[in-house]
């Protein structure tokens, strides 16, 4: 069976006619919620029935689902051939009302989505890497994961939620679902989700940053860097003898971006390993030209674990001289810690 999930609007309508009728499916699906062909009332009953024997839109299985202590929530997957993926729902700020009960302040959602079982970039920091590559999701495994947590939550379809491809696996390794994924998910027939609030993670695959900039999807791009040369960046991340710091700067400058955007580098700060003074002004250097923003993340201890934690004084040391050097630049706080649902912490076995 075909699993609608996987269509565009477009491609739909070449199976389905007339073509209103996919605009009704979608909305049942992406913004009522439907949970069944049955529940599609405005749908003839023999379509209905002939959906319910060509096509489905459900290939995902909560098995477990943790709650952090800040309210980010990871839900373990278990796909159609039994794999396990890993997603995370994180609230980032909280609706508030005057006492009339006018909204002074929307809540803001985002959702952080696998696009692999497993991960073919082996990054050291990383326990996704530990559980090796199995394969690539499909462009409707990767749209059900925000479908399922925005029906979960009972997120409305007008609210729109924020978007980030930096759960198991490596986007760009994957970019034909990705990208898929990312024209489905922002059609107004189903999420609406616009490009400007998805953002796409890489290691670095300079090559695939290049193709991902052609198709020029409107999609924001952040860059893992975590290292400022290339000896440590390649024991860091092994990616980086494919595709080095060099290659991956000049991708970049090639990269279409909104004249008010800037491209966003994620920086792992490791105590004692790539959080010095000296890293930072190699940092600012290395960055020279180009219009950047800086996510410094601290390290997220995991089992088996290598790496320590720096303090939030060295954090804070290396954030002031970027800002010093006028690039923008945030700590950012590592949300789900308590229940391993951070950057790196992600793994097909669920929680270790």
């Amino acid at each position: 069976m075909k699993n609608l999930l996987n269509y565009t609007s477009e491609e739909l309508a070449l199976e389905i006619q007339p073509k209103f009728r996919v605009q009704q499916l979608f909305q049942w699906i992406y913004q009522k919620y439907a949970d069944d062909f049955s529940q599609m009332t405005s749908l003839p009953k023999e379509l209905r029935e002939r959906l319910g024997q060509n096509y489905h839109f459900k290939s995902l299985e909560c098995i477990r689902k943790e709650e952090s202590k800040d309210g980010s929530v990871k839900y373990l997957f278990q796909l159609k051939d039994k794999e396990l993926i890993e997603t995370v729902f994180l609230p980032m700020k909280k609706e508030l009302r005057d006492e009339k009960g006018k909204v002074l302040q929307e809540a803001k959602y985002t959702i952080c989505v696998s696009s692999q079982v497993g991960c073919k970039s082996g990054c050291s920091f990383c326990l996704t890497a530990k559980d090796g590559f199995k394969r690539n999701l499909e462009a409707a495994e990767i749209v059900e994961q925000i479908l399922y947590i925005k029906r979960e939550k009972n997120i409305a379809y007008e609210k729109r939620v924020n978007i980030v491809y930096m759960g198991m696996g490596e986007p760009l390794d994957n970019l034909k679902n990705v990208a898929k994924a990312v024209r489905i998910i922002s059609e107004d027939d189903t999420l609406a989700i616009a490009p400007k609030r998805q953002t796409i993670s890489t290691s670095g695959l300079a090559k695939q940053i290049k193709e991902l900039g052609k198709m020029n999807l409107g999609v924001l791009l952040a860059i893992s860097l975590h290292a400022v040369d290339d000896e440590l960046r390649s024991e860091l991340m092994p990616i980086n003898k494919a595709y080095n710091i060099a290659q991956i700067i000049e991708a970049l400058k090639e990269f279409p971006i909104n004249q008010r955007k800037r491209l966003m580098f994620e920086y792992l700060l490791i105590a004692g390993v790539n959080d010095s003074l000296e890293h930072a002004k190699k940092l600012v250097k290395l960055l020279e030209g180009i219009r950047a923003k800086v996510n410094l993340i601290l390290f997220n201890p995991h089992f088996g674990a290598i790496y320590k934690r720096p303090s939030m004084q060295d954090a804070i040391a290396f954030q002031d001289y970027l800002s010093s050097k006028r690039i923008v630049c945030t700590i950012r706080e590592s949300k789900g810690l308590d229940i391993s649902a951070a950057c790196g912490q992600l793994s097909k076995k669920g929680k270790r």
